[in-house]
């Protein structure tokens, strides 16, 4: 359900354009980011937070 949320995001963003997002819990920590870039968007980080979280950044494709 995370990835959908994200993908939501991504696709009213221009192609090329930024988006951060922040990740809890293991599932969504593990499978955004493989999801995303098995669609095309490139990962430009991750970074592990206090609290459990993690900081994606993502390109969108185009």
């Amino acid at each position: 359900m995370t990835f959908v949320r994200v993908r939501l995001a991504l696709d009213r963003l221009p192609p090329g354009a930024i988006l951060e997002v922040l990740l809890k819990g293991e599932e969504p920590r593990r499978n955004v980011p493989r999801t995303a870039a098995e669609q095309g968007h490139q990962v430009l980080s991750q970074a592990e937070l206090p609290g459990g979280l993690m900081r994606l950044v993502l390109r969108r494709k185009g």
